[in-house]
């Protein structure tokens, strides 16, 4: 009877002690999902793709940059030239506006007209080839530079002055491109902190289109650390695992420079003072709408002699741990980088300086 009135009692207090211990199961285990989610959603991406190989055979010199185009004068009216007159010019002459009271003119009068017209196009076939053309039907440079590499000399600021180097390829294969920025701060057999940014992706008729961007950090006593971006056409995955819609023209910190040298060689912007423009960019925490202002030109010292560069800074600031770059563009070397410089904060930043004349495979058919 005792024996059976213990067991009861000791059923009795198990309940309560159950009933405690449920919820601090549950969090227990929520917590645990959660950082399991957590864990996953910050592990990269599958292997980063492959290299693509290139070999650079020649070195790029500067090459003088060819004006303008000035925009064209407006012309005083010419004198009125009745219609009959009009046809007895020659050929080379341009043919004056007819008058209102010209514009009765006989069908025959206005075949003939149009004939010599089209014989004057005929006869100076190099002078109609150079006449403004609409953009999507004639580029006014060549559309991409050939795969190219670039090395610069590194200073800076990192908790006291730094110096090292750094390297940029951009590697071309038909539609396919890849772009490698390399920093190695501290000696070269044995840097302190090196950093890899590369970014994957196809060439279109907007220009560059990423597909994946990866970032390697590594210190000289730490372990590899990676953050790595997904495009998805309009979606975006950031390094944390979240999924957002993706701006169209989006760059990476990778791909925004050579974007840059491909709007300004094609023509399709205008360097001049005061210029901004807008550049959708997707850094590893967060998407950025970029605005890169043209502050104005500079001539920076090289190891090839004075360069004449575009100086081009950001007007938006990254925060939460992002970079900021600033860039010189040379239009003597295809709008190539001269100078980057990538911006933590006031106070630590590095500052690259081409070192050497860039090297370029041979031109792609």
């Amino acid at each position: 009877m005792a024996g059976r009135l213990k067991s009861g009692q000791r059923k009795k207090r198990v309940w309560p002690a159950a009933l405690i211990l449920l919820p601090v199961l549950l969090v227990h285990g929520c917590v645990g999902h959660g950082l399991q989610t957590l864990l996953r959603s910050w592990q990269p991406l599958d292997e980063a793709p492959p290299r693509l190989s290139v070999s650079y055979v020649r070195e790029l010199r500067p090459e003088p940059v060819a004006a303008l185009p000035k925009p064209l004068a407006s012309k005083p009216r010419p004198p009125v030239v009745p219609a009959q007159a009009a046809a007895a010019l020659p050929p080379e002459a341009p043919i004056p506006a007819a008058e209102p009271q010209a514009e009765a003119a006989s069908a025959p009068e206005l075949a003939a007209s149009a004939a010599e017209a089209d014989a004057e196009a005929s006869a100076k076939p190099a002078a109609a080839a150079s006449a403004p053309q609409d953009l999507a039907n004639q580029e006014p440079g060549p559309e991409w530079p050939p795969s190219t590499r670039l090395s610069y000399e590194l200073t800076g600021n990192y908790r006291g002055a730094v110096t090292g180097q750094a390297q940029v390829a951009w590697i071309r294969q038909g539609s396919r491109y890849q772009v490698h920025l390399e920093v190695g701060v501290g000696p070269v057999f044995a840097p302190l902190l090196s950093r890899r940014m590369s970014s994957d992706g196809v060439l279109g008729p907007n220009g560059i289109s990423p597909r994946r961007y990866d970032e390697d950090t590594k210190f000289i006593l730490g372990e590899l650390r990676r953050l790595s971006l997904l495009f998805q056409g309009d979606s975006l995955r950031l390094a944390d695992g979240r999924e957002e819609a993706l701006a169209a023209g989006s760059q990476d910190a990778a791909s925004q420079f050579v974007q840059l040298t491909w709007l300004f060689l094609t023509g399709r912007e205008q360097m001049r003072p005061g210029l901004v423009l807008e550049l959708p960019l997707v850094l590893p925490r967060r998407q950025y709408r970029w605005r890169y202002e043209v502050l104005g030109e500079e001539l920076l010292p090289t190891p090839m002699g004075a360069l004449a560069t575009w100086h081009l800074r950001p007007s938006v600031v990254a925060s939460g741990g992002d970079l900021t770059a600033e860039v010189w563009l040379a239009p003597s070397l295809q709008y190539l980088p001269v100078r980057i410089r990538i911006r933590q904060d006031e106070k630590n930043f590095v500052d690259l300086m081409l070192k050497a004349p860039p090297l370029q495979a041979e031109p792609e058919p």
